[in-house]
């Protein structure tokens, strides 16, 4: 059997842990079998968990040692450094060849062991910005759902740790035991679109009173016209060179892509508070053409209008709706 060893460190965030254990555990090959055994470990026997309670852990870190796969889920922030022995441990079992995964933020975990030095990996797109500040060696990709390098595999929130979950059981045992532990979990073998969909794209911020103020608010509610750079410089009363130095000043941005960001969060309001077909709302967010919306928007969501929809038609709390 292959040994799974799930490593529940101080202010384990219990989904993350109980995510994989449950995947793996309903995994069953064509003749009822169980192909993987799991294990909980921990550096000692009791570990508190992000929500005000506490496990009792029967093994220790030697366990990762006898392991074929090691995953690290996330952890609540007040965690704090994680202990020198631990990350010994994880890079012993990666210099032994073991395949080690993280959920979650417990990517920050792999990073301070310095496994991910080199390597593409993804977290949580709230921490996403952090880890590559913190650690500048590590390649963040913030719109994935997960990243496989082989030997290293990272995965973005909880419920993506699941998506590389089924990942690395289709890799191991194929396709038909991957989809019948993807129906036993109740979710899709593979998701359409990556963390880009879930990803609050906010404005950047304009100090209030700045000069491009009265501007931003103007565009936000002409986005169905065509909207040049030449005509926001006029209304503005620069030059369009001048303007442009201005807009990147005030906002980080060209005044381009701020536009074509605004378009998108606009037709993600729509689409989530609105039965209008993706040709009505092309025109109201100022695309030429349902055509050019599909693809912006797939460009910068990561999915089809279509599929976002389907997903969050109808939702509460949406991120665009503070445009």
């Amino acid at each position: 059997m292959h040994t799974v060893a799930i490593l529940a460190l101080d202010q384990v965030v219990p989904f993350d842990m109980a995510a994989p254990m449950q995947v793996f555990d309903w995994t069953r090959l064509p003749d009822g079998r169980r192909p993987y055994r799991i294990r909980l470990c921990a550096e000692s026997p009791e570990v508190r968990a992000d929500g005000g309670f506490s496990l009792r852990v029967e093994r220790g870190l030697e366990a990762l040692a006898d392991a074929d796969t090691v995953i690290v889920p996330g952890c609540s922030p007040a965690a704090g450094p994680t202990p020198a022995p631990v990350l010994d441990a994880l890079r012993r079992v990666a210099q032994a060849g073991t395949r080690i995964a993280s959920v979650c933020t417990g990517a920050f975990v792999l990073a301070e062991a310095g496994l991910l030095d080199g390597l593409r990996a993804t977290t949580h797109w709230v921490a996403a910005q952090e880890l590559a500040r913190r650690f500048p060696e590590v390649r963040v990709e913030p719109d994935v759902l997960y990243v496989d390098n082989g030997r290293i595999l990272t995965s973005a929130g909880a419920a993506a740790g699941l998506d590389m979950c089924l990942h690395m059981i289709r890799r191991d045992l194929g396709s038909a035991v991957a989809a019948d532990a993807a129906r036993m979990s109740v979710m899709p073998l593979e998701r359409e679109g990556g963390q880009a969909q879930f990803i609050v794209h906010d404005h950047p911020p304009v100090p209030r009173g700045s000069t491009l103020e009265p501007l931003l608010e103007w565009i936000e509610d002409h986005l169905a016209e065509e909207l040049t750079l030449a005509a926001m410089a006029s209304r503005s009363g620069m030059s369009e060179r001048t303007f442009s130095r201005r807009f990147r000043e005030q906002t980080g941005s060209t005044p381009l892509q701020w536009l074509l960001r605004a378009r998108v969060r606009r037709a993600q309001y729509l689409l989530e508070n609105s039965d209008h077909p993706v040709e009505r709302i092309a025109r109201q967010t100022g695309f030429g053409s349902p055509t050019a919306f599909r693809e912006r928007f797939r460009r910068v969501v990561g999915t089809s209008p279509q599929a976002y929809r389907s997903a969050f038609h109808g939702r509460t709390g949406a991120p665009v709706a503070r445009a």
